[in-house]
């Protein structure tokens, strides 16, 4: 086995360990609640005119578990029916799959997270650079204070300003939603159009919330890698400056790729703060919904992607500054 499949053997060993963890931590966060969801799902049957022995016996078929059980019992259902890919039915929408839910919101938040974060790298990392290189100037000032004040402003404080700006007070955007209704979804040029009118300003949101992260972090690193001994090197060897921009450039990006990795599954975890505000459909507005009414398996659903998407986030960082960085490989 070679050194790069033990590490990531080792990785993924370890991805599971906290998964586990995870899951095993929200199962009983969950059921130390008010309301147990298996109760709370009895309860709605018993309403709806089943008998005891029914509503109990649907239950379990839904949960792998009844509150009469064990709480070990009902720990190990849990996990059956999580190993079997079975994440429950919703109380809130009855009936409906947990997964159903979840795959249903999942697009709406992956997308515009990696717009906006790839959108914001590329500006971030170039602005850093030119403020790092010309840090004396007016603009390497301005550039820096920019990031400075976006990196400090928290998510729904951004997300209400731009709505006020490009809605309340300009009219230029939609307010909330992914499309307006008289479109019929599909593959059509009318409904793709307001697919992406609708996405604009969450896309900017995310952008704006991590633009200031990549400038201040790459103005850094350009910063330390200036004051290396090859590039004084290459300035007295007389290389051009654009060969020399080109080794300042690769060698201060390398730190920011792993942040890169990592910053996907940060912002997909904070996503809710910009859904809730611009009532986009995404995970986190799925997940706001189910605490407010309590929707526990669509809770502990949610809370296991977020979890899985981190761990997966910081896996591929790890294995990515391997490959890109030869020197770590030793």
């Amino acid at each position: 086995m070679t050194a790069f499949a033990r590490r990531l053997a080792g990785k993924l060993a370890a991805g599971l360990v906290m998964v586990w963890v995870v899951v095993t931590f929200t199962f009983f966060l969950v059921h130390a609640l008010p309301g147990k969801p298996g109760d709370v799902q009895y309860e709605q049957y018993i309403q709806s005119g089943m008998n005891a022995e029914q509503a109990a016996a649907k239950v379990k078929a839904i949960y792998g578990y009844t509150s009469h059980d064990s709480m070990l019992s009902q720990y190990g259902g849990y996990l059956g029916k999580l190993l079997h890919g079975d994440l429950g039915q919703s109380i809130s929408y009855s009936g409906v799959p947990v997964s159903h839910l979840i795959w249903a919101a999942l697009p709406w938040t992956v997308i515009p997270v990696l717009s906006g974060l790839l959108v914001s790298f590329l500006i971030g990392v170039t602005a850093g650079v030119v403020a790092a290189v010309r840090r004396s100037s007016r603009w390497g000032g301005l550039l820096t204070v920019s990031g400075s004040l976006f990196a400090g402003v928290p998510a729904f404080v951004l997300a209400l300003l731009l709505l006020v700006v490009f809605h309340t007070e300009w009219n230029l955007l939609p307010d909330a939603g992914t499309s307006d209704i008289q479109y019929d979804p599909g593959w059509n040029l009318p409904y793709i159009g307001s697919v992406v009118q609708h996405a604009v300003l969450p896309v900017c949101a995310y952008a704006l919330l991590s633009y200031g992260g990549w400038l201040l972090a790459m103005k850094s690193s350009v910063v330390s890698v200036l004051g290396d001994d090859f590039i004084l090197a290459s300035e007295l060897r007389g290389i051009a400056p654009v060969t020399r921009a080109r080794y300042i450039g690769r060698n201060a990006i390398l730190p920011l790729f792993t942040v890169l990795a990592l910053s996907f599954g940060v912002m997909f975890a904070g996503s809710f703060f910009i859904e809730d505000t611009f009532d986009y459909p995404g995970l986190g507005d799925l997940l706001l919904k189910s605490i407010g009414t309590r929707d526990y398996p669509v809770m502990a659903g949610a809370f296991l992607l977020i979890t899985v998407s981190i761990i997966i986030a910081n896996i591929l960082a790890d294995l990515c500054y391997t490959l890109i960085d030869p020197r770590v490989r030793r």
